[in-house]
């Protein structure tokens, strides 16, 4: 059995129930100035940044327990 590649991996995304205003105002303060105008990236970068973040948080707070 072979190990798919992340290019064989990549899904499609639907997002539902986002005003039409906040998705303008995230596209021009945030998508236009930062990525190029590229949603994708924006995204996809967001993400990545929210779990290396919350990686972070989470050894914090379980070398605070211990």
């Amino acid at each position: 059995m072979t190990q798919a590649t992340e290019q064989e991996m990549l899904v499609s995304l639907t997002l539902h129930n986002f005003s039409a205003e906040m998705l303008r105002e995230f596209a021009v303060k945030i998508v236009k100035p930062h990525f190029g105008g590229n949603i994708n990236e924006a995204l996809g970068s967001l993400m990545q940044k929210a779990i290396a973040e919350e990686t972070i948080v989470n050894r914090a707070v379980l070398n605070k327990i211990r």
